[in-house]
């Protein structure tokens, strides 16, 4: 793949790498909830899948989810699942947003964020239907190429873990108001609710 073709990629990438989703709204949620660096575990775990998700589309996972609609719709109800289970749990944990003098403290470890973050990402049937549509156009007609699959996974998840950085960073700042119960329920409950309305919206969605 040339430089100059590798910076369209770049370019083309920015609107969906940066769109409202609910890795972006975990990323959010996280933030709130935990802090910077707890959102840059979880922004680590939506990279490695979205890595994942490009070498599987350039296995024929893509084209399957493009083609069938069973498989298509298993992936979406287990995905729409898993985020409703977020939502629910997010909404009931208390736990998560308690607060020790000014400052709230981290609940969850790095690796349980990687977790939800990984699964949120490759149970996502949209985002590997916008790579299926989006890598073959930067890839040489002749077929597979493990070394272009691996540029262009790379740089798609580099530039979604810039984004989940960018809030991460952002929204540390936002934390500082979150000193008394109420504030906290209220960001509890409409986080917990965005997450059920993400899975919703999922189950109800089409190719």
């Amino acid at each position: 793949m040339s430089f100059d073709l590798w910076l369209v990629f770049v370019a083309v990438s920015l609107l969906p790498a940066v769109s409202p989703g609910p890795g972006v709204m975990l990323a959010i949620s996280n933030t709130l909830r935990f802090g910077r660096n707890a959102t840059l575990a979880s922004a680590t775990g939506n990279a490695v899948g979205l890595v994942v998700i490009g070498y599987a589309v350039a296995f024929g996972f893509g084209a399957l989810m493009a083609t069938s609609a069973l498989a298509f719709t298993i992936l979406k109800f287990i995905g729409a699942a898993y985020l409703v289970y977020l939502g629910v749990r997010i909404w009931r944990d208390k736990s998560s947003f308690q607060v020790h003098g000014s400052v709230l403290t981290v609940q969850k470890s790095p690796g349980k964020l990687f977790l939800e973050a990984l699964l949120v990402s490759v149970t996502n049937p949209k985002a590997i239907l916008v790579i299926t549509a989006l890598f073959p156009q930067f890839m040489r007609s002749e077929g597979f190429s493990l070394a272009e699959t691996g540029i262009l996974s790379f740089t798609y998840a580099a530039l979604c873990f810039a984004n989940h950085a960018a809030i991460a960073f952002a929204g540390s700042h936002m934390r500082r108001f979150l000193t008394s119960a109420k504030r906290i329920r209220w960001v509890r409950r409409a986080t917990g609710g965005l997450f059920v309305g993400f899975g919703a919206a999922l189950a109800s969605a089409s190719r």
